[in-house]
């Protein structure tokens, strides 16, 4: 059943989830749509397991979180400039600072694999985001890899979410209920969001074009953001910026 809660919604236009399908270097799974797993990685990561577990990114002694990353050179000058664009957001809302490599062990190589994916949190060493060139330079889609890449996972596996979504099983493709699964998260004791850049549309994974996530609040559509919510920034902020 549903409890009945007010949220914000923001409308949408994308949907990374058209985009997914395996990274063809043979190591790497894609789990709920978009999170790279290595095939040796036998658990989930969220963010309550991931802060547990040490793959958050260190925060530095001036209180900046540092995020090197290389960029693949097959995207055009216009590609870079709208992926930077996104780092330079990220650095107005939060500690976050997306820098480029020079020589640090851990950071990010940014490429154009097959769609848009990402593992959860520091993985260690050169970690893979794929952001496809074709599909995926688009500003909500890189802020969620990066997300993914932070730490985040997707907003309708939180822990709390039966109390906001009702996920209708029998429209769900048969093999991606996982994606429905929920997960042991760190919440941050803030309200589920609905207009989280994180948040699943109504009909992701659906066999028959009806909702495979319906709110408990009435409202129909959700999922679609174009940039991340308040509640998005917030959550960055307090996870990393103390």
């Amino acid at each position: 059943y549903c409890l009945r809660f007010r949220c914000a919604v923001s409308m949408l236009v994308v949907s990374w989830l058209t985009l997914l399908c395996s990274d063809h270097d043979g190591d790497t799974l894609l789990e709920d749509g978009d999170i790279a797993v290595l095939r040796s990685q036998v658990q989930k990561r969220n963010a309550d397991l991931c802060v547990r577990s040490g793959c958050k990114w260190p925060q530095d002694r001036d209180g900046k979180v540092y995020e090197p990353y290389v960029l693949a050179p097959h995207y055009s000058p216009s590609q870079v400039m709208s992926i930077t664009k996104v780092f330079r957001y990220f650095s107005e809302v939060s500690c976050i600072r997306f820098i480029p490599r020079t020589n640090q062990r851990d950071h990010l190589y940014i490429h154009s694999s097959n769609g848009c994916w990402s593992f959860i949190g520091r993985t260690g060493g050169a970690q893979k985001l794929s952001l496809q060139s074709t599909g995926c330079i688009i500003k909500g889609i890189i802020q969620h890899e990066l997300l993914h890449a932070l730490g985040f996972n997707h907003e309708h596996v939180r822990s709390d979410r039966d109390q906001f979504v009702r996920v209708e099983w029998k429209n769900i493709i048969k093999g991606k209920e996982h994606n429905f699964q929920k997960l042991k998260t760190l919440n941050q004791r803030t309200p589920y969001d609905y207009g989280s850049v994180m948040h699943y549309k109504n009909a992701a994974f659906s066999k028959n074009g009806l909702a495979t996530l319906v709110a408990c609040n009435g409202y129909s559509k959700f999922g679609l953001a174009k940039k991340m919510s308040q509640w998005d920034k917030y959550r960055i902020n307090k996870l990393y910026c103390k």
